[in-house]
């Protein structure tokens, strides 16, 4: 009876709690479901193929299963044990920070091979973390070998991962990988490198490198080797920030492994190469995009995380002030013409293009996208990606799709003369454009337009908008305090004409665990909006340069980026030091 009802996909979270009379892994398997951290169907699939792979006298169990299929998170499995067993969650701060516990007593592989790690010893008990805590075996065995009682911390695997590279992959220790010759070359061939790849720990070290970048809502991931270490950094609202990285004796292996699974030619080290990769991650399928470059000591791999779960199509969420929002659906509204979004790399000009699409997705608009790369697919529209390695670029799908009759055409970017002039003879000829340039203002959009040889007059008859933002990271509401401005800074930039209340009060991060000890915990978008009007199209005509043209934007009511950025700090949102980094560095 309780198979069948954890089976139901419908089954209530009152349903779904632990069991006495069910096996412990079971019994965490109804946790997870009460928890939220997978479905009734993901562990009856889980159970499925613990049935599959059984042997005669050694059953496989559900929880370990749905681990290894992605289904659940290592995070999420570590707190299920927990709450099972009634004991604590490991955190990275308790595990030792420079040499480990009774190395003269316990082996470093035997730790390995049981993932097991002593973390604190008073009173004679042994704080042990435990990957698996439902193993007997390994406290039982710590217990006999050190002579005292074990006390249980459920570990999470990756942190314990790293705690052991630290502890024991010094120079000259027995780390758990010392029987390999570390001094030894590795051969660098495919079969080689193919055999490194498919050696389980290095599957597994690869896939919690990967995991806890999503768990912890990273939006890239980057592997860089050096000569004497492998550096693993994530990037967070825009920041890197390093982890505890593996040893470099295994950049290949690692490396290669990320090929295998992105389909590129792991014996190709010359030329950079592209691919994509897809997991299933807390039962949700992600997409990683993945490059690799050519470095002095190795290949440089970095991986965009597209969690489309954690990306909001949504002007409001993006953060863009409500008189932007208007002007771009005002603009979207328009029979033809091009909108330009503008911006650094990075800055979310394709995030406000895809929510800009969605409101145009209709059955009654054909709406095509020319993107590279393609990075998340949209319901109902048609989207290309660009191959110009056989000579599909935007220039020559462009020619392409406007003898398909769209609506509504985005071209990801218009990087040259070609790409241009073609966007405008589809705008002249009934077609609505959206495309993104790389400008620091929206002003200067005009100007690189002119500089890559499109006329003044095509530009003002076919040009109807400018968006020109950038990412600032968001304070976390947890944590961010509020104190009074100084008034060096009320009368540096102007706020006391910028807002009425008084005395003028700003927020400062301080670091929480809701956002990693930053301060800030998520990115909006500031912006600034330019549509032209007649006296700026007279200033196109006359050549002139991006601040005169700046300046006329102004004064027909255009609020410029720095000044949507000292509103959002204002409102307590973000902080005028970020504003700062953010805007002013780009224009520097």
């Amino acid at each position: 009876m309780s198979d069948a009802v954890l089976s139901d996909p419908d089954v209530s979270e009152a349903q779904a709690r632990p069991d006495a009379t069910l096996s412990a892994p079971e019994q965490v398997a109804r946790i997870l479901v009460a928890r939220g951290q997978c479905d009734a169907r993901s562990v009856e699939r889980a159970r499925r193929a613990a049935e599959d792979r059984a042997m005669p006298g050694a059953a496989v169990r559900v929880d370990v299963v749905l681990l290894q299929l992605g289904l659940v998170s290592e995070r999420g499995l570590a707190e299920a044990y927990a709450e099972l067993l009634g004991v604590p969650v490991a955190t990275p701060e308790r595990y030792p920070v420079d040499e480990p516990l009774l190395a003269e007593r316990l082996l470093p592989r035997f730790l390995r091979d049981v993932r097991a790690l002593p973390i604190a010893l008073s009173d004679g008990r042994l704080t042990v973390a435990l990957a698996d805590p439902l193993d007997p075996f390994a406290p039982g065995a710590i217990a006999a070998a050190t002579g005292f009682s074990v006390v249980p911390e459920v570990a999470v695997p990756i942190e314990l991962e790293a705690a052991f590279e630290r502890l024991y992959a010094a120079p000259g220790g027995e780390g758990p990988d010392a029987h390999e010759d570390d001094a030894a070359p590795l051969e660098e061939d495919a079969e080689r490198l193919k055999d490194l790849a498919s050696e389980a720990p290095v599957i597994r070290l690869v896939n919690q490198i990967v995991f806890r970048a999503v768990e912890t809502r990273a939006s890239d991931i980057h592997i860089e080797p050096f000569e004497d270490r492998l550096r693993v950094r994530y990037r967070y609202d825009g920041v890197l920030h390093e982890v505890d990285s593996p040893p470099a004796r295994l950049i290949p292996a690692i490396v290669s492994r990320i090929k295998i699974m992105a389909r590129l030619d792991i014996a190709e080290r010359r030329l950079p190469q592209d691919g994509r990769i897809k997991l299933a991650v807390r039962g949700q399928e992600i997409d990683f995009r993945v490059s690799t470059i050519p470095s002095l000591h190795g290949e440089t791999v970095v991986l965009r995380v597209l969690d489309r779960t954690a990306v909001v199509f949504d002007y409001g969420r993006l953060g863009l002030a409500p008189a932007v929002v208007s002007r771009i659906n005002e603009m979207l509204e328009l029979p033809n013409g091009i909108v330009l979004v503008t911006g650094p790399t990075g800055s979310g000009k394709t995030t406000t293009l895809y929510t800009g699409l969605l409101t145009l997705n209709a059955v009654t608009r054909k709406v095509v996208t020319v993107e590279d790369p393609i990075e998340y697919q949209l319901r109902g529209i048609n989207q290309i990606q660009v191959k110009p390695q056989i000579g599909l670029n935007f220039a020559a799908l462009l020619r392409s799709i406007l003898r398909q009759d769209p609506d509504v055409i985005m071209v990801g970017e218009i990087r040259d003369l070609e790409t241009a002039q073609i966007a405008v003879q589809a705008a002249l000829t009934g077609h609505l454009v959206l495309s993104t340039l790389h400008t620091n203002s929206a002003a200067a959009a005009i100007t690189r337009l002119r500089d890559m040889g499109v006329e003044d007059y095509l530009i003002t008859a076919v040009l109807r908008g400018v968006l020109a933002q950038r990412l600032v990271r968001r304070l976390c509401d947890h944590c961010k305090i509020e104190t009074e401005a100084a008034p060096e800074l009320v009368e540096r930039f102007g706020l006391d004409r910028r807002t009425a209340k008084r005395p003028i009060t700003l927020f400062h991060p301080t670091g929480c665990v809701h956002c990693r000890q930053t301060g800030y915990r998520g990115r909006q978008a500031i912006a600034e909006f330019l549509r032209p009007d007649d006296a700026i199209n007279s200033l196109v005509f006359a050549r002139t340069d991006h601040q005169a043209i700046e300046r006329a934007g102004v004064e027909g009511g255009m609020t410029t980026m720095f000044e949507a950025g000292l509103e959002a700090a204002l409102a307590g949102t973000t902080t005028i030091e970020e504003v700062t980094r953010s805007i002013r560095a780009s224009e520097g």
